[in-house]
Protein backbone atom coordinates (compact mmCIF):
# COMPACT_ATOMS: atom_id res chain seq x y z
CA UNK A 1 0.00 0.00 0.00
CA UNK A 2 2.67 2.43 0.64
CA UNK A 3 4.75 1.69 -2.08
CA UNK A 4 1.65 2.13 -4.32
CA UNK A 5 0.62 5.18 -2.90
CA UNK A 6 4.43 6.56 -3.10
CA UNK A 7 4.89 5.91 -6.73
CA UNK A 8 1.20 7.41 -7.61
CA UNK A 9 2.37 10.29 -5.66
CA UNK A 10 5.24 11.68 -7.90
CA UNK A 11 3.77 9.95 -10.81
CA UNK A 12 0.47 12.37 -10.48
CA UNK A 13 2.55 15.87 -9.13
CA UNK A 14 4.85 15.51 -12.29
CA UNK A 15 2.26 16.89 -14.88
CA UNK A 16 2.23 19.76 -12.46
CA UNK A 17 5.72 21.04 -12.68
CA UNK A 18 5.11 23.63 -14.96
CA UNK A 19 8.67 25.28 -13.94
CA UNK A 20 10.17 22.18 -15.85
CA UNK A 21 10.73 21.42 -19.40
CA UNK A 22 9.66 17.82 -20.33
CA UNK A 23 13.26 16.20 -20.52
CA UNK A 24 13.36 18.05 -16.37
CA UNK A 25 9.73 16.39 -15.45
CA UNK A 26 11.40 12.87 -16.98
CA UNK A 27 14.32 13.16 -14.91
CA UNK A 28 12.35 14.11 -12.00
CA UNK A 29 10.22 11.69 -12.51
CA UNK A 30 12.90 9.05 -12.77
CA UNK A 31 14.97 9.67 -9.57
CA UNK A 32 11.70 9.86 -7.47
CA UNK A 33 10.10 6.75 -8.43
CA UNK A 34 13.28 4.67 -8.07
CA UNK A 35 14.39 6.28 -4.83
CA UNK A 36 10.43 5.46 -3.21
CA UNK A 37 11.11 2.08 -4.36
CA UNK A 38 14.64 1.90 -2.76
CA UNK A 39 13.56 3.35 0.74
CA UNK A 40 10.05 1.32 0.60
CA UNK A 41 11.85 -1.48 -0.25
CA UNK A 42 14.72 -1.81 2.11
CA UNK A 43 12.43 -0.48 5.05
CA UNK A 44 10.06 -3.95 4.21
CA UNK A 45 12.61 -6.41 4.05
CA UNK A 46 14.33 -4.48 6.93
CA UNK A 47 11.19 -5.02 9.09
CA UNK A 48 10.63 -8.03 7.95
CA UNK A 49 14.77 -9.07 9.05
CA UNK A 50 14.27 -7.95 12.34
CA UNK A 51 10.64 -9.41 13.23
CA UNK A 52 11.95 -12.89 12.00
CA UNK A 53 15.39 -12.47 14.53
CA UNK A 54 13.91 -11.38 17.18
CA UNK A 55 10.82 -13.16 17.00
CA UNK A 56 8.06 -10.86 16.74
CA UNK A 57 4.59 -11.99 15.58
CA UNK A 58 1.32 -10.29 14.97
CA UNK A 59 0.24 -8.38 17.74
CA UNK A 60 -2.38 -10.91 20.10
CA UNK A 61 -2.99 -10.39 23.35
CA UNK A 62 -2.66 -7.68 25.40
CA UNK A 63 -1.01 -5.68 22.54
CA UNK A 64 -3.62 -6.64 20.05
CA UNK A 65 -4.27 -2.78 19.41
CA UNK A 66 -0.56 -2.32 19.09
CA UNK A 67 1.17 -2.88 15.33
CA UNK A 68 3.78 -5.39 14.16
CA UNK A 69 6.08 -2.52 13.33
CA UNK A 70 5.86 -1.23 16.98
CA UNK A 71 6.03 -4.69 18.42
CA UNK A 72 9.48 -5.05 16.54
CA UNK A 73 11.21 -1.66 17.73
CA UNK A 74 9.58 -2.90 21.94
CA UNK A 75 11.42 -6.27 20.94
CA UNK A 76 14.27 -4.13 20.32
CA UNK A 77 14.67 -1.54 22.31
CA UNK A 78 12.73 -1.85 25.16
CA UNK A 79 9.46 -0.21 26.66
CA UNK A 80 11.82 2.86 27.53
CA UNK A 81 12.57 6.38 26.36
CA UNK A 82 13.85 5.00 22.62
CA UNK A 83 10.54 3.22 22.47
CA UNK A 84 8.61 6.72 22.97
CA UNK A 85 10.82 8.57 20.46
CA UNK A 86 10.13 5.76 17.79
CA UNK A 87 6.34 6.01 18.75
CA UNK A 88 6.43 9.54 18.61
CA UNK A 89 8.48 9.53 14.63
CA UNK A 90 6.01 7.01 13.14
CA UNK A 91 2.97 9.87 14.56
CA UNK A 92 4.93 12.69 12.77
CA UNK A 93 5.00 10.13 9.58
CA UNK A 94 1.33 9.23 9.69
CA UNK A 95 0.51 13.61 10.70
CA UNK A 96 3.05 14.21 7.46
CA UNK A 97 0.84 11.42 5.17
CA UNK A 98 -2.54 13.09 6.15
CA UNK A 99 -0.85 16.25 5.25
CA UNK A 100 -0.76 15.55 2.05
CA UNK A 101 -4.10 14.13 1.41
CA UNK A 102 -5.39 18.14 3.54
CA UNK A 103 -3.21 19.54 1.02
CA UNK A 104 -4.47 17.72 -2.43
CA UNK A 105 -8.52 17.40 -1.16
CA UNK A 106 -9.07 21.01 -0.95
CA UNK A 107 -6.19 21.74 -4.10
CA UNK A 108 -9.13 19.74 -5.93
CA UNK A 109 -12.30 22.04 -4.78
CA UNK A 110 -10.16 25.06 -5.56
CA UNK A 111 -9.97 23.99 -8.87
CA UNK A 112 -13.51 22.79 -9.52
CA UNK A 113 -14.68 26.57 -7.68
CA UNK A 114 -16.08 28.27 -9.84
CA UNK A 115 -14.49 31.78 -11.00
CA UNK A 116 -16.02 34.95 -8.89
CA UNK A 117 -16.56 37.42 -11.68
CA UNK A 118 -19.10 40.12 -12.30
CA UNK A 119 -21.78 38.35 -14.14
CA UNK A 120 -22.44 34.89 -13.22
CA UNK A 121 -22.75 33.40 -16.26
CA UNK A 122 -19.27 34.00 -17.44
CA UNK A 123 -18.03 32.04 -14.30
CA UNK A 124 -16.31 28.74 -14.71
CA UNK A 125 -16.30 25.88 -12.51
CA UNK A 126 -18.69 23.45 -11.00
CA UNK A 127 -18.59 23.96 -7.45
CA UNK A 128 -19.75 26.86 -5.24
CA UNK A 129 -16.89 30.04 -5.88
CA UNK A 130 -16.23 30.26 -1.75
CA UNK A 131 -14.47 26.77 -1.64
CA UNK A 132 -11.99 28.47 -4.55
CA UNK A 133 -11.25 31.81 -1.71
CA UNK A 134 -7.41 31.48 -0.58
CA UNK A 135 -5.16 33.26 1.77
CA UNK A 136 -1.96 34.73 1.20
CA UNK A 137 -0.69 31.33 1.48
CA UNK A 138 -2.88 30.01 -1.10
CA UNK A 139 -4.23 27.83 0.95
CA UNK A 140 -7.92 27.60 0.41
CA UNK A 141 -9.12 27.49 3.99
CA UNK A 142 -12.74 26.49 3.53
CA UNK A 143 -12.01 23.57 1.46
CA UNK A 144 -9.43 22.82 4.39
CA UNK A 145 -12.39 23.28 6.84
CA UNK A 146 -14.63 21.28 4.70
CA UNK A 147 -11.80 18.13 4.67
CA UNK A 148 -11.68 18.29 8.69
CA UNK A 149 -15.16 18.09 8.88
CA UNK A 150 -15.71 15.14 7.04
CA UNK A 151 -12.21 13.61 8.17
CA UNK A 152 -13.57 13.81 11.64
CA UNK A 153 -16.90 12.90 10.81
CA UNK A 154 -15.68 9.21 9.26
CA UNK A 155 -12.83 8.75 12.24
CA UNK A 156 -16.31 9.12 14.64
CA UNK A 157 -17.97 6.60 12.41
CA UNK A 158 -15.49 4.27 12.77
CA UNK A 159 -15.42 4.46 16.23
CA UNK A 160 -11.15 5.91 15.81
CA UNK A 161 -10.58 2.12 15.02
CA UNK A 162 -7.82 2.24 11.97
CA UNK A 163 -8.24 -1.56 11.39
CA UNK A 164 -11.78 -0.53 10.15
CA UNK A 165 -10.65 2.77 8.11
CA UNK A 166 -8.01 0.71 6.18
CA UNK A 167 -10.23 -1.37 4.79
CA UNK A 168 -12.35 1.69 3.49
CA UNK A 169 -9.26 3.74 2.37
CA UNK A 170 -8.06 0.85 0.08
CA UNK A 171 -11.14 0.62 -1.46
CA UNK A 172 -11.09 4.66 -2.49
CA UNK A 173 -7.29 4.37 -3.53
CA UNK A 174 -6.91 1.40 -5.40
CA UNK A 175 -10.14 2.66 -7.17
CA UNK A 176 -8.48 6.23 -8.30
CA UNK A 177 -5.23 3.53 -9.29
CA UNK A 178 -7.68 1.70 -11.09
CA UNK A 179 -9.13 4.70 -13.04
CA UNK A 180 -5.81 6.00 -13.90
CA UNK A 181 -4.34 3.26 -15.56
CA UNK A 182 -7.71 2.77 -17.36
CA UNK A 183 -7.56 6.17 -18.58
CA UNK A 184 -3.59 4.66 -19.49
CA UNK A 185 -4.50 2.06 -21.33
CA UNK A 186 -6.42 4.34 -23.39
CA UNK A 187 -4.40 6.75 -23.70
CA UNK A 188 -1.27 3.90 -25.22
CA UNK A 189 -3.51 2.40 -27.88
CA UNK A 190 -4.61 5.25 -29.30
CA UNK A 191 -0.77 6.11 -29.24
CA UNK A 192 0.21 3.10 -30.89
CA UNK A 193 2.39 1.96 -28.03
CA UNK A 194 2.27 -2.02 -27.86
CA UNK A 195 4.87 -2.33 -24.53
CA UNK A 196 2.92 0.59 -22.68
CA UNK A 197 -0.22 -0.95 -23.93
CA UNK A 198 0.68 -4.50 -22.36
CA UNK A 199 1.95 -2.24 -19.03
CA UNK A 200 -0.79 -0.59 -18.40
CA UNK A 201 -3.14 -3.54 -19.10
CA UNK A 202 -1.35 -5.90 -16.75
CA UNK A 203 -1.19 -3.06 -13.98
CA UNK A 204 -5.00 -2.63 -14.48
CA UNK A 205 -5.64 -6.15 -14.20
CA UNK A 206 -3.71 -6.58 -11.05
CA UNK A 207 -4.98 -3.50 -9.10
CA UNK A 208 -8.88 -4.81 -10.64
CA UNK A 209 -7.57 -8.05 -8.41
CA UNK A 210 -6.73 -6.72 -5.41
CA UNK A 211 -10.07 -3.89 -5.72
CA UNK A 212 -12.36 -7.19 -6.11
CA UNK A 213 -10.77 -8.82 -2.80
CA UNK A 214 -11.15 -5.96 -0.65
CA UNK A 215 -14.68 -5.48 -1.71
CA UNK A 216 -15.27 -9.24 -1.21
CA UNK A 217 -14.88 -8.44 2.65
CA UNK A 218 -18.80 -6.70 2.23
CA UNK A 219 -18.26 -3.35 4.40
CA UNK A 220 -15.87 -1.99 1.73
CA UNK A 221 -18.23 -1.73 -0.39
CA UNK A 222 -20.04 1.62 0.92
CA UNK A 223 -16.60 3.15 0.40
CA UNK A 224 -16.78 2.25 -3.33
CA UNK A 225 -20.84 3.19 -3.52
CA UNK A 226 -19.36 6.90 -1.72
CA UNK A 227 -17.14 7.35 -4.75
CA UNK A 228 -19.32 6.38 -7.35
CA UNK A 229 -21.97 8.76 -5.48
CA UNK A 230 -19.70 11.73 -5.32
CA UNK A 231 -18.44 11.29 -9.02
CA UNK A 232 -21.86 11.12 -10.26
CA UNK A 233 -22.94 14.17 -8.34
CA UNK A 234 -19.67 16.30 -9.93
CA UNK A 235 -20.77 15.00 -13.45
CA UNK A 236 -24.35 16.18 -12.75
CA UNK A 237 -23.29 19.61 -11.73
CA UNK A 238 -20.56 19.74 -14.32
CA UNK A 239 -23.34 18.96 -17.30
CA UNK A 240 -25.68 21.39 -15.24
CA UNK A 241 -23.21 24.11 -15.44
CA UNK A 242 -22.47 23.90 -19.15
CA UNK A 243 -19.86 21.15 -19.25
CA UNK A 244 -16.83 23.96 -18.13
CA UNK A 245 -13.20 23.39 -19.98
CA UNK A 246 -9.76 23.96 -18.64
CA UNK A 247 -10.47 22.05 -15.14
CA UNK A 248 -7.05 20.32 -16.03
CA UNK A 249 -5.04 22.94 -16.38
CA UNK A 250 -5.79 24.55 -13.12
CA UNK A 251 -3.60 22.17 -11.18
CA UNK A 252 -0.50 23.24 -13.05
CA UNK A 253 -1.89 26.72 -12.42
Amino acid sequence: MALATGVEAPSSAIAQLGQLDNEGRKRFGHVTLFATLIIVGSLTLGVTALAARLGTGLPSGESINSTLIAEVARAGVGSGFLFAVFQAVTALLLVAAGASAFQAGPGLLKALAREETESEDDAVGILPSWLGRANRYYTPFWGVVVYMVLTALVVVVAGADEQSLVLFYAVSVFLSFLAGLVAMVAFSYREGRRGALALNVTGALIVAFVLVINLARGLPLVSLGAALLIAASLYGLWVKNGRPRGISGAGAE
